[in-house]
């Protein structure tokens, strides 16, 4: 898998295409630091990794931490809502925009409108 993103992000590259089109490889959870006793990692919600390329995203950057064991988020910890804000905001859209139902009532588009900044060229 981490072979064929690879490969998908240098051929963006190669053809001039990846300063525009944001790559994304992320799951729901994380993993579990240890393997199972059936050989397997349970899913982990304390610790997680995105992958962000493309887009004018700056290459070569880590953005936060987990402790020494990968348990859990020690640095920089950010929320699934600053990864949608920074989605947003790489597309265009104000992440902090609030749109309104047919019966007027307010819905924010994030709850946290904050992107992660070191992700924003």
């Amino acid at each position: 898998m981490a072979e064929d993103i690879a490969a998908l992000i240098e051929d963006l590259s190669q053809r001039g295409l990846l300063g525009h089109t944001l790559v994304l490889a992320l799951g729901e959870f994380g993993r579990t630091p240890q393997v199972n006793p059936r050989g397997g990692r349970d899913h982990w919600s304390n610790a997680m990794a995105v992958l962000f390329a493309g887009g004018g995203t700056p290459g070569g950057l880590v953005v936060g931490a987990t402790d020494a064991k990968g348990y859990y988020a020690v640095d920089r910890i950010l929320s699934p809502e600053q990864f949608a804000a920074t989605v947003y905001a790489k597309l265009g859209i104000d992440p902090g925009k609030i749109l309104y139902a047919p019966n007027g009532r307010p819905t924010h588009l994030v709850s946290d409108p904050t992107p992660i900044r070191e992700l924003l060229a």
